[in-house]
């Protein structure tokens, strides 16, 4: 296993230099008097704080207070009555803040409209599962990704992960090949802890392969049984297309083994 930088800092270092392409910003207008994303608004009265339109949609920015308040109105008075997608953005090394946002869908006038706000790290936000059922399981996916707590989830563990895992995979901080934990997780699991030397750490390096492995990837044209040693060579097999598809493939190799 690779040894691990940490990357505490990872959001405070430039992306970006002259010698590559940087996407211009997605450009943001102005919500159109009289249009129905200022009706949307106009029901809001002050409760958000900052609006405009991005790519067809409105994007509001509120208080993490008052979600839910934000949420009935949307689903009670305007129409928007799915919630498609719920999750969060680590800005902690930057801004010491997620970003929580909520993506609503009116299904009548087939317009979007993307709540937004911030909570401070170790901060909870109210849950959103008793207004829409789609939130039970997003939020319990924010809380196995990102460790956010959503108050008042009739069932808030974690979803993706073992209940025992340590940490929280999609922080920008947690390494691509995971931690020390990671690394003997299934052996401690599955053989115990004593038999770690026997076995040694788990490989998560997915840049790492090896040629010669015949138990764990495809090898097409050199297909041997399984766990045959071919440290010696390997044959070459003639690949056998399917016929019984509606597109005749052999035709099309006939083809390529006359060009040759």
């Amino acid at each position: 296993m690779r040894k691990y930088t940490p990357k505490d800092n990872v959001q405070a270092k430039s992306y970006y230099t002259d010698r590559f392409h940087v996407t211009p910003r997605v450009p943001r207008n102005e919500v159109q008097s009289g249009s129905h994303f200022a009706d949307v608004v106009n029901s809001f009265k002050k409760l958000a704080y900052e609006s405009y339109v991005e790519l067809g949609q409105l994007v509001i920015h509120i208080k993490s207070s008052d979600n839910i308040k934000v949420l009935e109105i949307l689903r009670d008075k305007c129409g928007y009555t799915v919630c498609s997608e719920l999750s969060a953005v680590d800005y902690l090394a930057r801004d010491g803040e997620f970003e929580v946002f909520y993506q609503m869908l009116n299904m009548s006038q087939a317009k979007r409209v993307r709540v937004v706000t911030r909570i401070k790290k170790d901060e909870a936000i109210e849950s959103a599962a008793s207004l829409f059922k789609s939130a039970n399981f997003a939020e319990r996916e924010m809380y196995d990704m990102f460790g956010i707590v959503a108050n008042n989830h009739p069932y808030l563990k974690r979803i993706l992960m073992p209940d025992d895992w340590v940490g929280h995979p999609l922080l920008k901080t947690y390494p691509l090949q995971g931690d020390e934990a990671a690394s003997w997780y299934e052996v401690d699991k599955i053989f115990g802890k004593e038999n770690r030397d026997a076995i040694g750490p788990e490989n998560r390096d997915p840049a790492k392969i090896d040629r010669y492995d015949t138990k764990r990837f495809s090898r097409v044209g050199y297909e041997v049984p399984f766990g045959t040693d071919i440290t010696q060579g390997e044959k070459e097999n003639d690949i056998e297309y399917s016929k019984a598809q509606l597109a005749d493939y052999t035709k099309s190799q006939k083809q390529l083994d006359k060009r040759k």
